[in-house]
């Protein structure tokens, strides 16, 4: 009876085990996404990426500052940001996403007007930065403000909304790696964005994704860089916590 008891535990152990294993998008694309994605000759993010480092050396603003004239050079400065965002913004007493960051940088220390979000500019300059941080760890900050947002993206992931009444975890937890429509449904690890879809034929960011699943269930989407938003971005970088960036992306 003792053998059987512990024989049933470890297929428990080995249940919930196999259940927490974490999947990026990558590993269920097809060999040829795949390739594009690997090969940075192939992938066609990589246009906005240079597009990014030339926004990064050229001054902009009254003062005529680029963003090289504080942070010097990128592949030193930026090594490791990209994976510690959202973070905590001292100044708003809030959590601040990348794309927000890059804004706030641009109007208080360039004296240059924000690039819009999902505008060309800001993807290529997000797309720059996280290239820094490509094969490095998500590392979400261990910093106690942040739970509250965390925990209110955790309940937006995991609210019914829309018409279709579904909610993210409905798609992405109980039911990643079925097929919906021919594709098969990702566990929705931010690890690769901005990143180049090619149903978009573009770049774009985590939230632009995150928006077409929202209308995907006939819901209304939140506004791009909504409190909401990025409540939402914290709640999957914890989620994906460890696992390696792989910015700039390849989708289908």
């Amino acid at each position: 009876m003792r053998h059987v008891l512990a024989l049933l535990l470890a297929l428990q152990c080995l249940t919930a085990a196999l259940a927490q294993e974490r999947r990026s998008g990558f590993d269920d694309m097809a060999r040829e996404t795949q390739a594009m994605q690997r090969e940075d000759a192939a992938n066609p993010a990589m246009l906005w990426v240079d597009e990014g480092a030339a926004i990064w050396s050229r001054p902009a603003g009254a003062q005529g500052l680029s963003c090289a004239n504080c942070h010097g050079a990128a592949e030193a400065s930026m090594a490791g940001i990209a994976a510690r965002y959202p973070a905590w913004d001292e100044g708003r007493f809030t959590a601040i996403d990348l794309a927000g960051r890059i804004a706030q940088c641009r109007e208080q220390r360039q004296h240059a007007p924000a690039l819009a979000r999902e505008s060309e500019g800001l993807l290529a300059l997000a797309a720059f930065i996280g290239l820094q941080s490509r094969a490095m760890p998500l590392a979400p900050p261990a910093d106690g403000r942040l739970q509250a947002t965390r925990a209110w993206g955790e309940a937006l992931y995991r609210q019914r909304r829309g018409q279709l009444d579904l909610s993210c975890a409905q798609c992405h937890d109980d039911n990643a790696g079925r097929r919906l429509a021919g594709s098969t449904i990702p566990q929705a690890h931010p690890t690769a964005y901005p990143l180049y879809r090619l149903e978009w034929q573009g770049l774009g960011s985590l939230q632009r994704r995150l928006r077409g699943c929202m209308s995907g269930v006939r819901a209304e989407p939140f506004a791009y860089g909504a409190a909401e938003m990025i409540a939402i971005e914290a709640w999957l970088a914890q989620r994906a916590a460890g696992m390696a960036v792989e910015t700039p992306g390849v989708r289908p």
